[in-house]
This record gives C-alpha cells, structure tokens and sequence, in this order.
C-alpha cells in the first residue's frame, strides 16, 4: 500500500536504507536499533488516532513529558554510537582524531536532543525521509558541526544520517503508526488529486502536434537554464548545475501605509499574485531566479509544491535580445524567435496564442533596466497590451531598483517586490555549495567563510549571490587566500562591476554612451567624496548631477550630465535611488574606497586627521593611507599616534598594514604609541579600549596561547564589549581556556551578542556551572536547545510556566530570580529534581521560604550581584 501511494519517495527511501551501509559510519543495524530506542518512550497499545496531532517532542524519553532518561543520557547515547562506528573502521581508518571525535560527540548529541523540541507527527517525519529528517535535526539544534574539519563535518553528518534513518524506521515499527500513516498516506493521495484536476483543467483539448512540440520545447528549457553562468570572474566564466547554485532568497512586499515590509520565498512571488514586478541590485539573484522558474515550469513533476506552476509554459525573455535597435517589439507567435530559440522553427502555427488564450503561460522578462530609456515606455505599453489581451497567465519582469520610478506598472495590475539582501545562513550556504560545484576543497570553503564572519569589510561585501561568486573566486584563484590588503580587494570587485560583467555578458550599453572604467571610477569618486566630507549617507538628485556637470568638460564625454548620471546608475552596479530624488551608494565600503582614492589625489590629510575620533571615517583614513604616496602615509600615521586619544594610536597601528612602505622609526613610534594600550592591563583599561577601538581591535587583540590567564581575562572583557560577529568568532578562540575568571566572562557576555550564534559558538562549549542571564522566553528556549544549564539568572519580568516548561529540569542546579514584582509561592520550584539553591531578588521580599524544601535566599535589588 505505501510502495503503490508513494512512489518515488518510498523508493529513495528504500535506496537510503541500502545506502547507509556503505557509509563512513558502517555500524550494523542490530547495533544502532537499540540505541535509538532508548531515545523513545515504549510503545502503548492502540491505534493512536485522535483528533490533534501526535508531535515527536511528546514520544521522546527525555522530554518535558517523558523523563525515563535525562539529557546526560542523550549525550551518552551519542557518544556510543561514535564509539561503535571508530570500532567497525580499520586501524588504518580512522576517519576523525580521538580530539575531534569528542566534539562530533557533542554536535551529534545537541542534534538529538532537538528532538524534544519537534512539533511534527511522526508520520509527517517519515514522508521527509532520512535525509531532509536529518537536516531538520540539525537546524533545530543551536549547535552544529561549525569549527569541525571536513573530515569531522562529514563523520557527523554520516552518523546524523544513520540515527535519523532508524528514527524513522523506528516511528513506522510503532503500532500506533500503522493506522495513522494510513490516513496520512489518504491525505497525500488527495493531494495528488487535487494537483492532477489542476492539470487537468490548465490543459486544453490539444493535437498531438502541440503536445509533441512542448515536450520537445520543455527539453530545451531544461538544458539552456538548467545551469548558471558566472560571469566577471578572474578565473574565467564558468558554468554549474542550477540545482546546485539556487539559493532561495526572501522578496519583500512594502506593507501599504506602514513601515516595514512582509518577506516572502521569492520562488513564492507568483503564487501570491499573477503579475509582480520584482526589483533587485546588480548581482542579487533576478536571473537565477527567472531560470530556476523557468525550469521548475518546464520539468513537469508535482512534488514541487507550486501548484500555480502545474501544467504550464514558460518563456524566457531576456530584454536585452528581444529590444534590437529599429525593432519592433515581438507578437506572442515570434516570442521564441526573437529570443533565438532553436526550435522556434519547429513551433505550430498559433500555438504561442493557445497557449497565452489558455492562460497557461508564465511570461519572466529579466532586465527591464537592459534596454534604452527612450524603449522602456513602449516596452511598459507593451506589456500592458499583452497582459489585457491574454488574462490568466503569470507574469514576472524584473529591474534594477532605479531603472523604472514606482509603480511603473500600477496601471497593468502588477504588484512591486524588491528582493532582499542575502542573510548569515544564505552566505554560509552559497560558499559550501560554490566551492561544492567547483569541485574545490571544502576546507577552502570553510576558510573563506571564516574571513567573511571574522573580517568586517568582507561581511559587508557578501550580501547578494554575486559578491559572495567574486570572494569565492579571487580566495580559489590566491589558492585559498584573499588579497591581503583591502586595496586590491575592492580594486577587484570594481572592475567586475565597473567593466568586465556587462562586456562578457555582451549587452550593449542601451542609452548609447559607452563610458571607460577609469572614468566611471573617477566620477564616482567624487560623489562619494562629497558624501563623505559632507557627513551624509545620500544626496539630491540634483546634487548628484552638478557634481558630475562640473567633471563631464574634463573627462571627454559625449553626452549630458543626465545621461551620464543614467549610466552610471544603472550600469555600475554601485548608485542606486533609494527614494524618489535621492542617491546613495549600494555599499557603504565603496564609497568610503572612492572617497579617501580623491581624498588623497585632492591632498585633504588634514581633513582626514582631524575626523579620526568619529568612527565612520576609519574605513576612509585606513584606504587614504593605503592609497597614499610613502612620505604621505608616514606624515599620516605620525600625526595620528600622536593624538591624546587611543583611537588615534589604534589607527595608525592598523594603518601600518596598509603602507607599503614605511621609515622604521615611524614603524618603531606606531608599535610604541599602541603598546601602551594593547593589552590593557586591567578591567578599566579594558572597558575603554572595548568602548574606544570599534572594529580596529580585534586585529591588534593578541589571543589566547601567549598571554597569562589574568591578560585573557582582559583580553575577553575589550573584545566583548563591541558586541558583533566579527568579536563573537574572535572570542571563540577563548572558549576553551582553562582560567575560570575567562569563562564566568564568557558566560556573562551573552546578552551584547545575538543570542542563538553566541549559544552555539560559545556557551555550548564553556563549563555549565558558568551563570548565564535570560531575558524572556526566547533565551530560555535557546538553552534548552542546548540541552538545558545548571545556573540560571532570569532578570526581568517572568510566567512561572514558562519556567518550568522551558528549562530543562533535570539539568537546572541553581537559580537567580530577579524581577521588580515577586510570584506569590515557590511550590512551582519542585519540578526542579536537582535543584540546590534559590536566589531570589524583589522590590518587596514576600516569598515563603518553607514551601520549599531549599536553601532560599530573599535579597533586595540594592544588594544583588550585578
């Protein structure tokens, strides 16, 4: 019955099962089932159907329902099943160290104890299957297998894989499971049902003539967008697997009269409405998109989950190749034609109009920004004749954001979304999955990603699909190394965005004016330039345009100020209109690059001097010394070591990287200037240096193997107080040091960071008689992700059942009320088995001690520790 209602699914599951044992792990069946029961409570009799569902979280032995076993045992469990699988490898097979088995030990035990937080059934985990089950114990569990080497990330994603495999095979051994798989199975039946009457209705009556055409035309669809070209690279163009470079991103649709906009899948924009105009920088994902559409449309399955897709057509039309100069733009019959479509030829006469008549097509016209201005009114009345004359179809045209105003299509009933930029995980993904693709090694990979979470200019960098391709490339083409200076780093990117991707993807420049790298870059610089002296993050329009009127004379263009201004913003891939009538730079980094390149040329040291205590003009002072001529550079960082603040010495010791060149008792008065700060020599020396060095003083910070445990100590304090990513990856070098003072910092420096990073980064691996502080129930589940803690500060208002249900209770030994208004009663506090001691902090100390049987502590927030 399963094998007939689930096909495909029930097939790769089956292959699964014989798969895994011929994986790294090779543990026998027999040897692993034990092991994943204990995990469960035992089964009861019965059916199992009621009318709410089952959640995996109620099953599990450990949870806040079922304790048989505590979360110790979990990690116990863990740990043998990593011991079995070092036991059946060969002696010359070890596929991790002794060292590095201990911490796939531990992820592989967070991962499991994510199964106590599970609100799927059982049944919906099994129709996963093993693989997509085990990738969802693994985002449930704050910890994952970051910071492993290749060999330990693919030991415990194999001995993940083999535990989700008999989890699943464990749930339909279940009595209770039959019966209810059962129904799920008449649920998924339904569904196909209902996916094939959609079919069914999207297609017409057709001639064996136009059936025998699209299966032809959807192959073609399949192997044209069915891999991704990247253009602008140093190591060439290249070209990989769509399925392997898609990276769904969000799209954001403006709420209307509010602030703040709905984020959405953008592969979901036309399942929300026919017609979206979709806006998106340079590089930030539009044509992926349109071919990852295109091919899901064509490939003609159904277990996508898109059912608007089911049963149609799709047409790809880039705009640059169908808007030819003299041209007319084409008819639905000539559509494939003008986009050069090889078997255009073969296509039935008035096929295309059945089609669009039938409201079958999905019409995505990439590149609105691609053709010529004076085309983009006749293209919008063309669309707009299209979309009235053939109702029903899908429609998706994409832009850049300052090509065409808002609500340029308002009038054909087209919704505007704008793409967003890319968040943490997607970045994480793109690498793994780029480096995957070009078939280089995973620990390049996990390299760059480290540089890019530790390394300010480079996580500013990475945030669309096309930045990430150029870090990857120039870090594999150095063979595993980014430019060591950011000068040449930002130089690269320039010339990507600036020359190189428009030229190789052979697009003509639509308004006619052809404007030479060096130029562009020098226009640029001095609209940066002006923004930066001017303490602005955006400029008039009109602004923008007297700026670039007064150079135009100079840099031999022909053409106004305004197609120039037009050019470059739609061209560049770095202005963008972010407002009607307003002008910024997409990175904030590439100003501040352009700026301080005229700021030298125009000999403002002073200028630059003199704003070192403001800490947006230290990208800007950094670049000016590295643009700068040796005898400049020098002057510079003499004059900034010495100033009386600490920012002043801190910048020219990071400065020092930047100079070629330099006099060694220039060297020798900056290395002076910053020793006299660095390391500070106590908690007070360490809060300024924290408050005054921003992003300079991770560089300058020294680690943990060459400092005694009291400089650790002041070393973890400066570093804490910056609060961002870069400081989170630099603190975990600190994480495992033995000084007790250095993890109590550790621990307490939680609530600057965001807190799930910081959990599993850092408190994961410090010591649980550390106190940590929560602040509502999102702190609380994220320790309990981690398995639980045994000291705990709740400050601030609390429920007592968020308490006792979201604190892991076998694992809390100690804890610290501290609340403006007490709870009346402590009875609650005996679902606590292991708890010791009680502190309790309140504006009026009314808690009866005596209902406790505990050592019970009543203070007031005066005398409370901090």
């Amino acid at each position: 019955m399963a094998g007939a209602t689930q096909g495909p699914r029930w097939f790769a599951y089956a292959r699964c099962m014989v798969d895994a044992g011929v994986l790294g792990a090779r543990i026998a069946s027999s040897a692993v089932a034990p092991l994943v029961k204990k995990l469960f409570v035992k089964d009861q009799p019965g059916a199992g159907l009621v009318s709410s569902p089952v959640r995996i979280s109620a099953l599990v032995s450990f949870g806040r329902e079922k304790r048989s076993v505590t979360p110790k045992d979990v990690e116990k469990v863990a740990a043998e099943l990593v011991r079995r699988a070092l036991k059946t490898a060969g002696p010359g097979e070890q596929p991790v160290t002794a060292e590095e088995a201990t911490a796939v030990t531990h992820a592989l035990g967070h991962s499991l104890a994510s199964l106590g937080t599970l609100t799927i059934e059982d049944y919906e985990a099994v129709g996963l299957g093993p693989e997509e089950f085990a990738r969802t114990l693994r985002s449930h569990a704050a910890v994952i297998s970051y910071g492993l080497s290749g060999d330990g990330e693919l030991f415990y994603e194999q001995l993940l894989h083999t535990a989700a495999l008999h989890i699943l095979n464990f749930f339909t051994q279940r009595s209770t499971y039959i019966a209810r798989q059962q129904t799920a199975q008449s649920r998924q039946l339904a569904r196909l049902v209902r996916a094939v009457d959609v079919l069914l209705g999207r297609l017409p009556s057709q001639s064996a003539e136009d059936a025998g055409f699209e299966a032809r035309y959807a192959e073609h669809i399949n192997g044209r967008y069915g891999t991704l070209t990247i253009y602008g690279l140093d190591t060439g163009t290249s070209e990989w697997s769509l399925d392997t470079a898609y990276l769904s991103l969000e799209a954001t649709r403006e709420r209307d009269g509010q602030d703040g906009g709905l984020q959405i899948p953008a592969e979901q924009v036309l399942a929300q409405h026919d017609q979206v105009l979709l806006r998106g920088v340079a590089g930030s994902g539009k044509t992926t998109l349109v071919q990852w559409l295109a091919v899901t449309t064509a490939s003609r399955t159904y277990d996508h989950g898109l059912t608007h897709l089911i049963g149609r057509v799709p047409f790809v039309l880039p705009m640059r190749r169908i808007v030819r100069p003299g041209t007319e733009f084409p008819i639905p019959g000539d559509l494939l034609k003008a986009v050069g479509c090889p078997v255009a030829g073969e296509q039935p006469a008035g096929w295309a109009e059945r089609v669009l008549r039938a409201g079958r097509g999905v019409l995505l016209v990439d590149g609105i920004d691609e053709i010529a201005g004076d085309r983009r009114d006749a293209a919008r009345r063309w669309l707009r004749e299209l979309t009235r004359t053939f109702p029903g179809n899908l429609w998706l045209v994409t832009s850049r954001p300052s090509a065409v105003p808002e609500r340029w299509l308002e009038a054909a009933a087209f919704h505007e979304l704008t793409l967003s930029p890319m968040a943490r995980d997607d970045v994480a993904t793109f690498v793994r999955r780029w480096h995957r693709a070009a078939r280089a090694d995973e620990a390049e990979g996990m390299s760059l990603l480290q540089a890019v979470r530790t390394t300010s200019e480079l996580n500013r960098l990475a945030t669309n699909p096309l930045m990430c391709g150029m870090l990857c490339a120039l870090h594999r083409d150095r063979r595993g190394f980014l430019p060591q200076d950011r000068k040449s780093l930002y130089e690269a990117a320039l010339t990507m965005l600036l020359e190189r991707r428009d030229r190789e993807r052979e697009l003509d420049h639509p308004d006619g004016l052809r404007i030479p790298y060096a130029t562009q870059v020098q226009l640029l610089q001095k609209l940066a330039w002006w923004l930066i002296r001017n303490s602005r993050a955006e400029m008039d329009r009109s602004d923008a345009l007297h700026i670039i009127g007064q150079a135009v004379p100079a840099v031999n263009l022909d053409g106004t100020a305004e197609d120039v201004y037009r050019s470059l913003l739609l061209r560049s891939g770095l202005l963008r209109e972010p407002a009607e009538g307003r002008v910024d730079f997409l990175h904030r980094t590439f100003q501040d690059y352009l700026g301080s390149r005229l700021a030298v040329q125009e000999l403002d040291f002073d200028l630059l001097v003199n704003h070192s205590r403001y800490d947006d003009w230290d990208d800007v002072i950094l670049l000016a010394i590295a643009h700068a001529r040796p005898k400049e550079a020098e002057q510079m960082l003499r004059r900034l070591v010495g100033q009386d603040s600490s920012r002043g010495k801190l910048l020219a010791a990071a400065g020092l990287r930047y100079v070629a060149e330099v006099e060694p008792s220039v060297r020798e008065l900056v290395e002076e200037g910053v020793g006299s700060l660095i390391p500070p020599r106590s908690i007070t020396e360490a809060e300024e240096l924290g408050r005054a060095g921003g992003d300079l003083l991770l560089a300058l910070l020294p680690g943990p193997e060459n400092v005694d445990d009291r400089t650790a100590h002041h070393v973890v304090q400066a570093a804490s107080h910056l609060g961002n990513e870069a400081a989170l990856h630099f603190l975990t070098r600190f994480r495992k040091h033995p000084s007790q003072e250095v993890q109590t910092t550790l621990a307490a420096c939680w609530p600057r960071f965001d807190r799930a990073l910081y959990a599993r980064d850092i408190l994961a691996h410090l010591p649980q008689q550390r106190r940590v502080t929560v602040r509502g129930a999102a702190d609380l589940r994220t320790l309990r992700a981690l398995g639980g803690w045994e000291d705990i500060r709740v400050l601030g208002p609390y429920r007592v059942e968020e308490l006792t249900e979201l604190i892991v209770q076998e694992r809390l030994v100690r804890l610290f009320l501290e609340a403006p208004h007490p709870v009346d009663g402590l009875a609650w506090l005996a679902v606590f088995p292991r708890l010791e001691r009680v502190r309790v902090a309140t504006e009026v100390s009314t808690y009866v001690a005596q209902q406790v049987p505990l050592r019970i502590e009543l203070i007031t927030p005066r005398s409370s520790p901090s």
